[in-house]
């Protein structure tokens, strides 16, 4: 053996040890950091070719730094409703640039999501989240959703607020029986329409006989000003327009006809510039009693009883609050109580995500030793579940890692013997020559 050889084995065990303190220092640095996963470094023996039973020359040490990527860190719950966080294998799959279709993906476990001026949804360390359209069902839009080119950034501005014209109105109400024939009573129902704007629609009930009524519709007008706002037709089947709707009843109170058959009107011609609207009325069911009714009423002088009048258009709201549920759906929460899927977030899964090359902080890109990616619904597969307001937390144990730097700090000084013991020997050498 060499004194050259030992020198060269302690130097390489300084650099060895020394690494060991860096990934020491750097785990605890990010004992914070969200999704952090703890670097370990791996020290393998370097043997060389010349090792008989008359020498021996030493090869010291060679190290390897990695990171464990499968290790689950701790989930912590936030207030935040954009933060989430992986519960099991995979990444959410981000961009560090904000195009339609970016050419740069990578792949990370930090969703520590929220909203910048521009309306991305980007994490702390500046990398925006991916997701995938969906239509109001929260149905992804794109052909293929395994495929990084159907992902795009999730944009909160593009969703500046919504309203919901007036499809359907649902009637839980009685028409006295005990009326008088010719006698008139009148009830008035708000609808919107396709622009969110409130308009009042006014009904006169006529009873024509025992068990027979009409009900005569009246122009809408707006809520806000009784201005008339459009023209209303019960029977867009028939020349004219139409303005009536005839209900008869049974002996025991129940729906006996309608005519038309399906109680329905359009609205034409908006004055608000909204497109135009077909509403159907549920009136409930012939031959039952789950609608419009015909009892005597419970007043001294016969009257309209109304219990329930219930439509589905909703007033113009704007934006106020975005949501990521477990399920990967981002959606879009409104003023007006409406909530829309606009977004699904994938999970990003790899053979072996521990091959995937380290960008920066906890941010990794794919190579050919990590395998092909898949991209899978959260829960699904082998992908983790997604945790609504939370954050997986750092792996880095302190306590471990001060254990690790006492090591590292004996080894380091152990080395650093080594190589004083040799300088002393080259000394004694020297001498000896001399």
């Amino acid at each position: 053996m060499s004194l050259n050889g030992a020198l060269n084995a302690s130097v390489s065990g300084l650099r060895a040890q020394s690494a060991a303190v860096a990934a020491v220092s750097e785990n605890i640095a990010n004992a914070s950091t969200t999704a952090y996963k703890t670097r370990e470094i791996s020290f393998q023996s370097l043997v060389t070719g010349n090792q008989t039973g008359t020498g021996f020359s030493s090869g010291g040490v060679i190290f390897n730094a990695y990171q464990d990527l499968d290790q689950q860190g701790q989930i912590q719950a936030y207030d935040s409703s954009t933060f989430v966080a992986i519960n099991g294998n995979g990444f959410f799959v981000v961009t560090d640039e904000v195009t339609n279709q970016p050419s740069g993906y990578t792949y990370t476990r930090n969703g520590s999501f929220s909203t910048d001026a521009a309306g991305f949804l980007v994490n702390s360390e500046g990398y925006y989240l991916l997701g995938q359209r969906t239509d109001d069902l929260g149905n992804v839009i794109s052909g293929s959703s395994n495929d990084l080119n159907s992902l795009e950034p999730i944009d909160v501005n593009q969703i500046s607020g919504t309203a919901q014209s007036t499809t359907e109105i649902r009637f839980d109400m009685n028409l006295p029986a005990d009326a008088a024939i010719a006698s008139t009573f009148n009830n008035s129902i708000e609808l919107f329409d396709a622009l969110g704007v409130s308009h009042t629609v006014s009904i006169t009930w006529l009873k024509n006989a025992a068990n027979d009524w009409t009900a005569t519709f009246s122009d809408p007008v707006l809520t806000t000003t009784g201005a008339t706002s459009g023209t209303i037709d019960t029977d867009s089947g028939t020349a004219g327009v139409q303005t009536t709707i005839d209900v008869t009843f049974n002996g025991d109170g129940s729906i006996a006809s309608f005519s038309p058959a399906i109680p329905a009107f359009d609205i034409t011609g908006f004055t608000t510039g909204a497109n135009n609207s077909s509403v159907t009325l549920d009136w409930g069911t012939v031959g039952q009693t789950n609608g419009l009714t015909q009892f005597s009423s419970n007043t001294t002088i016969p009257a309209l009883e109304i219990f329930l009048i219930d439509q589905d258009g909703v007033r113009f709201g704007q934006l106020s609050e975005i949501t990521i549920a477990e399920t990967g759906l981002v959606t879009a929460a409104f003023e007006n109580g409406v909530r829309l899927p606009v977004y699904q977030i994938p999970i990003a899964t790899f053979p072996n995500p521990g091959g995937l090359t380290h960008v920066e902080g906890t941010v990794y890109d794919e190579n050919e030793a990590a395998g092909n990616y898949n991209l899978r619904l959260p829960g699904q597969g082998n992908a983790g579940n997604i945790i609504a307001s939370a954050l997986e937390q750092s792996t880095t144990d302190t306590s471990e890692e001060f254990n690790k730097m006492i090591v590292a700090q004996q080894a380091y000084s152990s080395a650093a013997q080594v190589v004083s013991t040799v300088d002393q020997m080259f000394q004694d050498l020297i001498s000896a020559v001399r």
